[in-house]
């Protein structure tokens, strides 16, 4: 600003010592353009008294408190990060088994439902229903690759009434020279049919394990709920497919065994 001052005064004082004829010789434009000058001026002026000025000397108390507020702001993005991550990796670890609930809870990607209700509400529908159609069950198979095991259903289809028990078996060879633990996974297709497919005894998700050389039958006990009757959805179902595949058993670290992370895709 004293410099602004400065440059008027200067000007003014220009403009006493100025002769007549100068002065009536001055043009408009003239004018506009000492005055565009002088505003120039004071808007560079303005602009620098307006930036902080940042401290000189970098051990300055000043300079302390700024290197402490992005310190603080550093770690906060910091631990952001970390809860982020962490919760990430809970996340992944718990969606397995509590995908695997709602799956066998809700029937969803033709996963059979377990029941978990008294005995008196599974006995009453344990009672076939006589004007239904029946319903065909077909029965697959298949094995991981790196189990060298034979795995196939001892009959092809069986035919069931709503209500109805059905027992089927499952045969196992292992042509491996050494013992292995094994686990099955399922599946029903088509998937509306899934949550009225309620096993009553199966070796599904259980440790199987087979000597070299060995053959196993394995027991399926199922049956078809008879509120399949009132869903929509299952109008014209006439065939269900219930299909089995083994995988040689995982263990962690700690020898304990690890559910086939396949079992979740396929339900």
């Amino acid at each position: 600003m004293q410099s602004i001052s400065r440059s008027m005064h200067s000007l003014a004082r220009a403009s006493q010592w100025a002769c007549s004829a100068c002065k009536h010789t001055a043009t408009p434009h003239s004018r506009n353009v000492n005055g565009a000058v002088l505003r120039r001026a004071l808007h560079s002026s303005r602009s620098r008294l307006a930036q902080p000025r940042l401290p000189q000397s970098p051990n300055s108390p000043e300079m302390e408190q700024l290197r402490a507020y992005y310190r603080r702001k550093n770690q906060t993005v910091l631990y952001y990060t970390m809860s982020l991550i962490l919760g990430t990796v809970a996340f992944s670890y718990g969606s397995v088994p509590m995908y695997k609930m709602i799956c066998q809870t809700t029937g969803w990607g033709g996963q059979p439902v377990r029941h978990n209700g008294d005995d008196a509400d599974v006995a009453r529908k344990l009672v076939p229903v006589t004007s239904a159609h029946r319903i065909k069950v077909n029965f697959s198979s298949s094995v991981s690759d790196v189990l060298p095991w034979k795995f196939v259903p001892q009959q092809r289809e069986v035919s069931v009434l709503p209500g109805e028990t059905a027992l089927a078996f499952y045969t196992a060879t292992n042509n491996g020279d050494k013992d292995i633990i094994g686990v099955a996974t399922y599946s029903v297709t088509p998937a509306q049919c899934a949550p009225y497919f309620s096993k009553i005894q199966c070796f599904c998700f259980e440790e199987q394990r087979l000597n070299a050389g060995e053959t196993v039958d394995m027991p399926v006990f199922f049956y078809l709920d008879p509120d399949l009757l009132n869903d929509l959805n299952m109008k014209g179902v006439e065939t269900v497919t219930l299909n089995y595949t083994f995988f040689k058993a995982r263990y962690d670290d700690n020898g304990r065994f690890k559910p086939p992370a396949s079992s979740f895709i396929q339900a």
